[in-house]
């Protein structure tokens, strides 16, 4: 039989082995500093470590958690604050204030039980938006199902981009809902010196941008003449782009 006092010592011993300060300092129980954009992000795989170096470059504040402390070492001088903790636990979050953030990425994705685990207990420690890579549909269900705000795909979505990439003549494809893309394609030789409305006219698609020979890019202006050798930056269904691409 446990009394009051030595279950208190023993939930606070514990919480001291869920967290560890930042690498080269003493473990420590203070909140990270944080800013009004700061980000926190979960898990320092490959995805992770993409989305939290994007976030610096773009002058964000991060937080970057992960309970392998050899991850978390080589990370220390990149980020903004690296710390080991297990991101399972509402102790350690609490203690990192990750609430604070009020945004935050999960990148957990080969382990499904700490993936969902950790999404839990962010929405406990009432982080307002929480995004969460899934490896399939199940698993994004699942994580929307425990209070993700939003769910990303990035094998599937990179399976398809690639897929209509390597069987069509597109430079590049991002599809932006079902069934509407953007494309990066060639222009038409046929279609050279002549007006970007005619593009709507001839193929359905609405050209957005314009990358010309010299490499400079221009947004498109009403009855501006593509030149011979642009390529184009189209929007329109997703087999409109890729009709069109595929007379180039």
């Amino acid at each position: 039989m446990f009394n009051k006092g030595s279950k208190e010592r023993e939930s606070t011993d514990r919480a001291e082995h869920e967290i560890d300060g930042p690498v080269g300092r003493p473990r420590e129980r203070r909140k990270v500093p944080t800013s009004g954009e700061g980000v926190v992000v979960i898990g320092l795989g490959r995805f992770g470590t993409q989305v939290a170096e994007s976030l610096v470059r773009l002058g964000h504040e991060v937080l970057g958690v992960d309970n392998d402390q050899s991850v978390v070492q080589r990370w220390a001088d990149r980020l903004t604050h690296v710390v080991q903790a297990d991101s399972t636990s509402e102790v350690a979050l609490r203690q990192l204030g990750v609430a604070d953030f009020g945004r935050v990425v999960v990148g957990i994705g080969t382990t499904m039980e700490a993936s969902v685990l950790t999404v839990l207990s962010l929405a406990e420690v009432g982080v307002r938006e929480i995004w969460a890579k899934a490896i399939n549909k199940k698993h994004g269900k699942i994580l929307t199902a425990i209070g993700a705000s939003h769910v990303i795909y990035p094998e599937a979505a990179m399976g398809e981009r690639v897929a209509h990439l390597i069987t069509s003549k597109m430079l590049d494809f991002i599809e932006l809902a079902e069934g509407f893309a953007l494309a990066k394609t060639f222009l038409p030789m046929d279609c050279a010196g002549g007006p970007v409305g005619e593009l709507a006219d001839r193929y359905g698609v609405t050209v957005v941008g314009v990358r010309r020979p010299d490499g400079e890019f221009d947004y498109v202006r009403p009855g501006q003449e593509v030149p011979a050798g642009a390529t184009v930056i189209v929007a329109g269904t997703v087999d409109q782009v890729q009709d069109f691409a595929a007379t180039t």
